[in-house]
């Protein structure tokens, strides 16, 4: 990748032709249209009002802005590599200031008032439209981009790893998935997996919740890395341009899990439900039952993992419950009952020798108080739970 630096780019060359179309999902464009300053695989926009206030007055006194970098495309035009997030805080207060939309700034040119820039005077607007950007040019190898990004992520907003990837793997059908999962407006995908799923929208974080759920593997980057290289090949060929497959993927899981459990609780966000779906959603079940244990389970203050209660309805595993242990309370006053012995061989020991047990299984009504503990030495326990 060739790094050329971009002489005499002024903040006037940035906002010619300033376009912002994303609130219809078209991306903002800048530099006479040259310039994607919001590429379709990028974060929405994230700086605050002090943040985007700080762009601009920094600007007003002329202190340096940070280096930006652009790729230059085999067409000719550029998209932001790294400075999305100042260059769209300059265009919204100044090119849309110049069309009544803008916002007001604080402290410039070490003015206290609150400055829109209508405010300012013809020197003051002069003076920001004349300021020379720090802009470098990077000719695009889609090989080295991801190392790119990594290396210039290290300060300011930094990327998710999704949107990394994003910026890896840019083709038709990752914008066609990207249309349905991390739409800034009125997003469908967030809005049906409301108290489902547990994700940043905004930063690709529910594209790769889904894609991972998809792939059935919730840890293994190369993995998700060599689909989405895959797909990218496909779709550059003319083939898989839009991702139905994954939508319809889903759809489907939700549907499934908003129809065995409709009685929305907390923690229901947390549950993996796309690895449940491709484990069970086949099977029949008894919603009326299901409901009942849920509703049980949730009522016992013995489980305290209330989100493993969902895995606990298929496979009846109690770790994913997290059933309440003995507190060191209970156990320091069963072990005086028991005269500092083990209950079983009668053998004395010392507290932290013995293991906590229950005496009636918590499967079997059994709970975490005093009168169902007993405390027995490592042989003693082994040999209760191999007679249970």
């Amino acid at each position: 990748m060739r790094i050329n630096h971009l002489e005499g780019m002024t903040v006037a060359d940035i906002i010619a032709g300033y376009t912002d179309r994303s609130d219809l999902e078209e991306g903002i464009t800048g530099y006479h249209g040259q310039l994607d300053i919001r590429p379709k695989y990028q974060r929405n926009y994230v700086y605050n009002d002090e943040q985007r206030a700080a762009v601009i007055r920094t600007l007003s006194r002329d202190f340096p802005l940070g280096i930006m970098y652009w790729v230059k495309n085999n067409d000719g035009k550029y998209e932001i590599l790294d400075g999305q997030q100042r260059t769209i805080s300059i265009c919204q207060y100044i090119a849309d200031g110049m069309k009544g939309r803008g916002f007001s700034v604080a402290g410039l040119f070490y003015h206290e008032r609150p400055s829109s820039w209508n405010d300012l005077t013809p020197t003051e607007k002069e003076a920001l439209l004349s300021r020379k950007l720090l802009i470098y040019e990077c000719e695009d190898a889609d090989s080295e981009r991801l190392q790119w990004f990594e290396t210039i992520n290290i300060a300011g907003e930094k990327l998710s790893k999704q949107e990394i990837r994003n910026a890896q793997y840019p083709c038709a059908w990752l914008t066609d998935a990207r249309r349905f999962f991390s739409k800034s407006n009125n997003n469908y995908a967030k809005k049906i997996g409301t108290f489902y799923v547990n994700a940043e929208w905004n930063r690709q974080g529910g594209l790769e919740k889904v894609l991972r759920w998809y792939l059935n593997d919730l840890t293994d980057d190369k993995q998700l890395c060599a689909f989405m290289s895959g797909m990218k090949q496909k779709s550059d060929l003319g083939g898989a341009e839009e991702a139905t497959e994954l939508i319809d993927y889903y759809k489907a899981l939700i549907d499934w899990a908003k129809t065995l459990f409709p009685v929305r609780r907390e923690k229901m966000d947390k549950v993996e439900w796309g690895i449940l779906y491709n484990r069970y959603h086949n099977n029949d079940y008894d919603v009326e039952k299901i409901e009942e244990k849920v509703a049980r389970l949730y009522a016992d203050n013995d489980v305290s993992a209330k989100e493993g209660i969902y895995e606990y309805i298929f496979d009846n595993s109690e770790s994913h419950l997290h059933i309440r242990q003995f507190t060191p309370e209970v156990k320091v006053h069963v072990y005086e009952l028991q005269g500092q012995k083990c209950k079983d061989c009668g053998q004395h020991f010392a507290i932290s020798d013995l293991q906590a047990h229950h005496n009636i299984r918590w499967v079997d009504g059994g709970h975490s108080t005093v009168e169902n503990c007993v405390l027995l030495c490592r042989n003693c326990h082994g040999a209760r739970h191999r007679a249970e």
